[in-house]
Parts: C-alpha cells; structure tokens; sequence
C-alpha cells in the first residue's frame, strides 16, 4: 500500500535517505511534544491533516473510507480533536445524516506551527 502511494507522489526536491526523513520525522515529533500538550496519536493527525489539505467537504463516512477504519473509529478521533477545538462537526443541511466536519482556526494553526517545525528541522538535515 505505502509503494501505491509514493509511486502517485512528486519526487521531492531535495533527496533523503530513509533514515534521514525518519530522523527528520523523530525530531520534529520530539519537538511538538515538548511545545504542544495536545498529545494528538497518528491516526488523529492524519485525519487533521486530510481536513486541512484536501479541499471539502468532509464528512465521517468519507473520512472512514480514506483511511480505512470504521466510523466510530473517525468519531472517536474527532470527539478527542474537537473537544481540543481543532475541527467541528455540523449537521448537513441537505443530508441530515451526514455529519460535515469542519475546519477551525485552532486547528489550522496547530498544523501552521507544525508546519513551520518541519521547515525549521528540515533545513538542519545534512545531506
């Protein structure tokens, strides 16, 4: 499924080795636990991020589909994300089953200061 996924991707501009990307990967883990509380698990991140870069709607039933799990697997993850303040659900005007997930300033800028740690470790990789 990952050899799927990277062969749909644009090589990136720069080269790193695996061990590189994952290194990257830990220090700017270690990073945002020590600056953010939230403490939010993988799964959780990657539906924060599915909100913010793929453009809506989004709903659980589609988000479930994307990521292979359940719904109440999607609305656990959006009942801890919500109660932090990072998305909010509605109920869809047209479909009243649909619950619309929504984004929220909170949240996006928790993924801006993500974002900018990223860049900031990035540019220390030695390559």
């Amino acid at each position: 499924m990952a050899d799927q996924f990277l062969a749909q991707e644009p090589p990136l501009p720069i080269e790193l080795t695996p061990s590189q990307a994952l290194g990257l990967w830990h220090t700017v883990s270690l990073a945002q636990v020590r600056v953010d509380s939230r403490d939010l698990t993988l799964r959780q991140l990657a539906i924060l991020l599915h909100i913010y870069l793929v453009p809506p709607p989004h709903t659980v039933r589609g988000l479930a589909a994307t990521l292979g799990v359940t719904k109440p697997v999607i609305t656990r993850a959006l009942d801890t994300m919500g109660a932090l303040g990072l998305v909010d659900r509605v109920r869809d005007d047209i479909d009243r089953r649909n619950v619309i997930i929504k984004r929220t300033v909170e949240g996006a800028l928790y993924l801006e200061k993500l974002g900018d740690l990223i860049i900031l470790h990035g540019r220390k990789l030695t390559l």
